[in-house]
Order: C-alpha cells, then sequence, then structure tokens
C-alpha cells in the first residue's frame, strides 16, 4: 500500500517523535516529544519561539523570495543559524504506524531547507511522492496559511485574521466538500473584472467613453478644417494673382530703367570726355609753368614752418643767454663784495682758519716792566745779602728773591705781550672783516666759497647758453637760404620767406585744382563705365513711364505679397496635412459607431458582474450564518470551560471578529472591551475551536502553543490546562511555557511529558 493509498482512504495520523535543529540559535539541538501533552519549560531567548518556527518550517518550508521590509524580517534572514553554519534540520515522526524521517538541508545560501528528504526509518527507502512543497499539506491536510489561523497559536498571534485557505475550509466543511472555493478570492476576481472595466476614471468603460469623445472631437475637428481649408486656398490664390500683378509692374519699370540708362551712359560719357580735357589742360599748363609736385610744395612749406619754430626757439635761447649774463653779473658783484674777493675758496679758508700775528703791536710796556722788574731784583739781592750778611742763608736768600721776582717781572710781560697782540688782533680782523669772531669770520669765508662756485656755475650757465643760441641761429641763417635757393628753382622772384611761402601756397592751390580735374575725369570714367556695364544690350526705346516709378515700394509691394502667398500656401498645406490627419469622417464615425456598441457590450458586461457580486455577497452571508453559530457554540463551550462558567455565548462577525456574552447578561461585549488575559482566554477558545471544526479529524494535526497562557491566572492557567489535556487524547499537543505553574500543575502526572530548556537549550 502506498502512502498516497494511506492518506486518500484511511486518512494520516501524524505523531512527532524527535526534532533535531540547525536553525536560529539552535545549533544540532535535539527536542524529544511524546504523545499526548507535551510541557517545555524554559526562561526567555531559551529557542521556544525558535523551536515553533523550525517545527512549522521542516512541515511546510522556508520561502526563500520573502524580503525583508519595514518591521519585518524573513525567515530566511531572522533564523539563520548564529553560528555561520548551514541551516538544516530532521524531523522523526510516526505517520499510520510507520516510521519516516524527514530531513531538510541546504545547499544554496539563497535557498535555506531547499533540499527536503522522506525515508522509511530502518529501511532508508523513500516515501514515494512525498515533496518538500507538498509536505506540511500532505501530512496535516491544510495549507500552512490555515494551520498558522488554527493549530499553531502565538501569544502575538492569538486573534484569528481572514484568509482564503481557511475560507475554503470553511466553505468545504459546510457545503459540497471541495476546498477550491473562496470567497475572498472570487470576490477579488469579481472586483478585478469590475474595476477593470470601471473604477472611478479608468477602466476600458471609461477609456471608450473618452475615446468616444475624442472621436467626436475629431469629426468635428476634421470638419472645421474643410472649412478653414477652402479659405485658406482661396487667399492663396488672390495673393498669387497679386504677385503676378506686382511682377509685371516691376519688369515694365525695369525696361523703364533700362531706356533711362541709356540716357544717363550717353550723358556720362560726354561729361567724361569734357572732364578728361579740362584735365588735360590743367596738366600741360602747370608742366609749362614749372610748378613743382605736391610732395616738394608739402616739404618746403614744412620746412617753412619749422624755420619759425627755430626762430622761435632762437629767440627763446637768447632770451635765455641774456638772463644768464644778468644771474653772472650779480653773482660777480656779490662775490665782489666779501672781503675775501680776489682770493681762492682754499685761501680765503686758511686766512679764517688762522689770521696772521699782526706786527704793530704795543711792546713798549711791556720793555718797561721788564726794566724796572730787573733792577729791583738786583736792588732786592743786594739788601737781602746786606742785611744776612754772616748767615748761611745769605746766598741762598738772596739768589731766592732774585730768581722770585725776575719770574714773576717775566710772567707779567708775557701777559701784557699776548694782551698787546691780540687786541691788535682784533682791531686788524674788525677792520678787514668787520667782527673779531673766528667762526664769523670762518662762516664769511664758506659763505665766500659758496658765492664763488655759484659765480662759476652762472658763467658755465652763460657760456653753455650763448653756444645754443649761436648753433640755433646759424641753423636758422642756413635753412633759410636753402629753402629760398630752392624755391627760386621755379619763383625766381622769391627773396625771403614770406614771398616763398606766398608762391608755395599759390603752388599748392594749382595743384588742387589739377587733382580736383584728375578726380572729377576719374569719377566720370568710372561712372561712364559702370553705366555702360549695366547697360541693356539691345535697350529699348520709347518705354512708357510705369505708375510707380519707386522700385523700393514695388520690391516691397512684391515681397510682402510673396510672403504673404507662401504663408498662405503654407497654412493651406497645413489645414491640409491636419485633415488628413484627422481621418476621413466617414471612417471616424463608422469608428464611433463601433466604439458605441463595444461600450454598450462593456457596460452589460459591468452590470452582469455587479449582480454577481451581490449574489456572491448574498450567497457568502448565507455561509457565514451557517458556519458563525456552529463556531459560535464550540468557541462558548471552550471559553466557559475556560473562564470556569463565567461567559456563556460567543459571537463571530464576518470578518471573525468577536463577542462575548457573560453568564446571566444579555449583552455581549466585544474582545477590546475585555482584559488582556481574558481577551487571550477567547481568542484561544476560538483557536480550539477552529482547530475541532476546521481541521480534517482524519489527520489529528498537533497542536503547538508558544506561550499561550502567559495572560492567564492562575485559576484560569489550571482551566486551560485540563482542556488541553483532555484534547490531548485525541491529538499531539506541544505547549511551550517560560513558566513553571504548568509543570507544577502537571507535577507526578505520567500522562504528561514535561521537559525543561536552559536558556542554552538543554535539557535538565
Amino acid at each position: 500500500m502506498s502512502f498516497i493509498y494511506v492518506m486518500n482512504k484511511e486518512g494520516i495520523l501524524l505523531l512527532i517523535r524527535r526534532l533535531t535543529a540547525t536553525f536560529g540559535g539552535l545549533r544540532d539541538r535535539t527536542l524529544t516529544l511524546s504523545d499526548g501533552l507535551n510541557i517545555i519549560q524554559a526562561p526567555n531567548e531559551a529557542g521556544k519561539s525558535t523551536w515553533c518556527a523550525f517545527l512549522l518550517s521542516m512541515l511546510y518550508g522556508i520561502n526563500s523570495r520573502e524580503r525583508d521590509r519595514a518591521g519585518f524580517i524573513a525567515d530566511k534572514n531572522r533564523y539563520a543559524p548564529w553560528s555561520g553554519a548551514a541551516m538544516s534540520g530532521r524531523m522523526d515522526c510516526l505517520v499510520n504506524g510507520r516510521e519516516l524521517t524527514l530531513t531538510r538541508t541546504t545547499r544554496r545560501q539563497t535557498a535555506p531547507l531547499g533540499e527536503f528528504q522522506a525515508v522509511y526509518a530502518g529501511t532508508g527507502d523513500a516515501v514515494p511522492n512525498l515533496t518538500g512543497t507538498a509536505c506540511g499539506e500532505t501530512l496535516l491536510g491544510v495549507s500552512r496559511e490555515v494551520l498558522e489561523r488554527s493549530a499553531f497559536i502565538r501569544q502575538s498571534g492569538l486573534p484569528v485574521s481572514q484568509d482564503p485557505g481557511l475560507e475554503r475550509r470553511i466553505a468545504a466543511l459546510i457545503t459540497s466538500g471541495e476546498e477550491d472555493v473562496s470567497y475572498t478570492e472570487a470576490a477579488d476576481a469579481l472586483k478585478k473584472q469590475l474595476n477593470r472595466r470601471r473604477h472611478n476614471k479608468t477602466g476600458l468603460l471609461p477609456t471608450l467613453e473618452a475615446e468616444q469623445a475624442e472621436t467626436v472631437r475629431q469629426i468635428g475637428e476634421a470638419e472645421a478644417l474643410e472649412a478653414q481649408l477652402l479659405t485658406a486656398r482661396a487667399e492663396a490664390e488672390q495673393l498669387e494673382a497679386q504677385v503676378a500683378e506686382l511682377s509685371g509692374q516691376l519688369e515694365q519699370l525695369d525696361r523703364w530703367e533700362a531706356a533711362q540708362a541709356n540716357r544717363e551712359l550717353e550723358e556720362a560719357q560726354a561729361r567724361a570726355a569734357e572732364a578728361e580735357t579740362q584735365a588735360q589742360t590743367l596738366r600741360q599748363l602747370l608742366q609749362s609753368q614749372r610748378i613743382p609736385e605736391n610732395d616738394t610744395i608739402g616739404r618746403l612749406r614744412g620746412a617753412i614752418v619749422n624755420l619759425a619754430t627755430v626762430r622761435k626757439s632762437v629767440d627763446k635761447a637768447r632770451a635765455e643767454r641774456d638772463e644768464a649774463m644778468k644771474q653772472l653779473l650779480k653773482a660777480e658783484a656779490t662775490v665782489a663784495e666779501s672781503p675775501f674777493a680776489g682770493q681762492s675758496p682754499d685761501s680765503a679758508r686758511k686766512e679764517a682758519a688762522s689770521p696772521p700775528t699782526p706786527a704793530g703791536w704795543r711792546k713798549g710796556p711791556g720793555l718797561a716792566l721788564i726794566t724796572l722788574g730787573t733792577l729791583t731784583a738786583f736792588i732786592l739781592f743786594y739788601v737781602t745779602g746786606t742785611a744776612l750778611s754772616g748767615s748761611p742763608w745769605q746766598k741762598p736768600a738772596a739768589l731766592a728773591v732774585l730768581l722770585a721776582i725776575l719770574g714773576i717781572t717775566y710772567f707779567l710781560a708775557g701777559r701784557l705781550r699776548r694782551r698787546a697782540i691780540q687786541e691788535a688782533r682784533s682791531t686788524a680782523l674788525m677792520k678787514r672783516f668787520g667782527t673779531a669772531d673766528v667762526s664769523a669770520i670762518t662762516a664769511l669765508a664758506d659763505t665766500y666759497c659758496k658765492l664763488y662756485e655759484a659765480r662759476d656755475a652762472a658763467q658755465a650757465e652763460v657760456n653753455a647758453k650763448t653756444a645754443t643760441a649761436d648753433a640755433l641761429y646759424a641753423s636758422l641763417t642756413s635753412n633759410e637760404q636753402a629753402i629760398l635757393l630752392e624755391v627760386r628753382r621755379f619763383a625766381p622772384s622769391a627773396f625771403d620767406l614770406a614771398a616763398a611761402d606766398q608762391l608755395l601756397r599759390g603752388c599748392a592751390v594749382r595743384r588742387r585744382e589739377l587733382a580736383e580735374a584728375e578726380a572729377a575725369a576719374k569719377e566720370a570714367a568710372l561712372r561712364r563705365d559702370l553705366l555702360a556695364r549695366q547697360a541693356p544690350a539691345a535697350p529699348e526705346t520709347d518705354v512708357p513711364a510705369p505708375a510707380v516709378r519707386d522700385r523700393e515700394v514695388l520690391t516691397a509691394r512684391l515681397a510682402a505679397a510673396q510672403a504673404r502667398s507662401a504663408d498662405a500656401r503654407s497654412a493651406a498645406d497645413h489645414l491640409a496635412g491636419r485633415l488628413h490627419a484627422a481621418g476621413d469622417p466617414v471612417v471616424l464615425r463608422s469608428a464611433q459607431a463601433d466604439l458605441e456598441q463595444r461600450t454598450a457590450e462593456l457596460e452589460a458586461e459591468y452590470d452582469a458582474l455587479a449582480l454577481a457580486m451581490e449574489v456572491l455577497d448574498e450567497a457568502n452571508t448565507d455561509l457565514r450564518s451557517r458556519f458563525s453559530p456552529a463556531l459560535g457554540r464550540r468557541t462558548a463551550e471552550i471559553f466557559s470551560a475556560l473562564t470556569g462558567g463565567r461567559y456563556d455565548a460567543v459571537v463571530l462577525d464576518r470578518s471573525f471578529r468577536l463577542s462575548a456574552q457573560p453568564s446571566g447578561a444579555h449583552v455581549y461585549r466585544d474582545a477590546g472591551f475585555l482584559s488582556a488575559g481574558t481577551a487571550d482566554q477567547l481568542y484561544l477558545a476560538v483557536r480550539l475551536a477552529i482547530c475541532d471544526l476546521v481541521l480534517p479529524p482524519e489527520t489529528k494535526a498537533p497542536l503547538v502553543l508558544d506561550d499561550a497562557l502567559s495572560n492567564f491566572d492562575d485559576l484560569r492557567c489550571e482551566a486551560a490546562l485540563r482542556y488541553l489535556k483532555e484534547a490531548s487524547k485525541q491529538r499531539q499537543i506541544l505547549l511551550f511555557t517560560c513558566h513553571s505553574r504548568e509543570a507544577a500543575f502537571f507535577a507526578g502526572d505520567r500522562e504528561v511529558s514535561i521537559q525543561r530548556l536552559t536558556d542554552r537549550g538543554e535539557e535538565v
């Protein structure tokens, strides 16, 4: 008997024996399970939720396409082994009395647990028709989504949410038993079809309506373009006629101007001959009078002008020379007034530094003092010797007195001499310099030296100015004679510069007259040649004058008419192109009729889909009304058992929103108004009821609870445990908890398997 045959005919009874995982924080960890109720106690972060996720992954695999997003981590990243090893797992289980070993390994990092194998224990034979993709649904009879909303209960996932799989399972229970129908999927399909046809301003109907409006607009635009095109073509033809008329007027003006040009050419030829004759006559006259060329006249007149400049320079140089002579005379007079006049600067400085001693100083008083002193000395020498006669001090005393008197006499005589010399010198200095102060005399000498140098500089300036004036005058004289000699060659009457300049002016006038005559002759010849080139080969005669003789006016009118004609033709072509692009009105009307037919068909489909949506809603309401009471009654029974009879009725709406009725009351309380613990008990009751009503009874799918009793108080926790023990007689139950009260409640109960895990995942 094959495995699939047992599943289809007798059902599948799944019993998990052992789990071995390298998954998230679990590294080669093993969890052994028993029949009935298994209580696995472990502290936080010991791996309870990881074991639950591992069990689900072993049955259904991991979605490798899932990606991380805000507030959510994909399972392939969340449960990647912390050790860096490849994710792998093994589950030993009993299926319909036969031991199976399921393994999942990772060959590619992008597909964790992607390699699946199912073999019979002992033999190693592969289980036929059991694949990794369909493993969970084959063994349990429900999809992963249904299992997660029924028998797989987490603390954070107690409330029940809608799911197409769960809806199909419920529909199968209360209708035909087929699980290929879901209200949500059917409603979504109908809604997509309705939205495809009309959703606000989008969809097929709005698109067709827009196309109809656009077609109507195009028809109107095409008709308007036809009228505009007729008008534009009429205007273009009118402007082309105006262009032809203006072109004829311009051609007549050309013929008339050609005749006029021929007459102007004849007149120009006559004027050119006359101008050439006049120029030739003047040319011969100037040659006979030996009138120089313009460059010679210009050069000589420039030289005369330069002579005037040189003459001014000569006058200026002479004036500067005279001024320098005046300064020289002033400097010589100042030098002559100095006491040192006639001396050189060095001699004056020497005399000021050491004035000579005068020879006429008074010597009489000094000689008289010497004579008197000498007599007095010898007299006192004699008197002293007489007075000290016979004494040993006679001679020394007399000699000392003699020498003392003589010394005093000569000392006083020297002072008288120096004073006499000084008085004589002061008198001489006052007489010569007007002062006896040596520093003042030195200052007079310094002043004299400066004046002496200034006089020499003035003399040099006079010499330089005199030489400059003489050189300029010589240049002026020689240039003036040269100019007069050259002018007398063709004007012998020029004896001075004024007459020469006047004659040169007359020559310049004659040359200018000749140049003007030659220029006029040249201009006349050029105009004659130009008119000859422009004149027509065979000009017409007797051409009538046109009405408009202004070529610019005619040309401007023709250009404006041509521009308007081109614009009109371009506008007509543009309108023709637009009309062609807009399409044939007949074709557009046919397209409009087709669009109206398609719109009518889509509107009929839309009405049919809307009616189908209404019928589907009514059918879903009928199904809910048939399923909800049964689910509510079973939920109420379980909820009453969990709360000790505190609540006796439960109501579920279409979106699985719960309300409970307390015993003896007549008002239902929404789950949002219940305490957190009571709400968890209510959600646990509906989950257990869904397991009883929705899960296939023949598969006996295991029930997994991850800290689902955390918010229960002790009494209600005991009631829940008693219920779970009773339910474990029908299916295997795994209760993961972080509390010790569950294990304490079943202490000594051999029918309940209790094991404790440390924070490292080891059993104790």
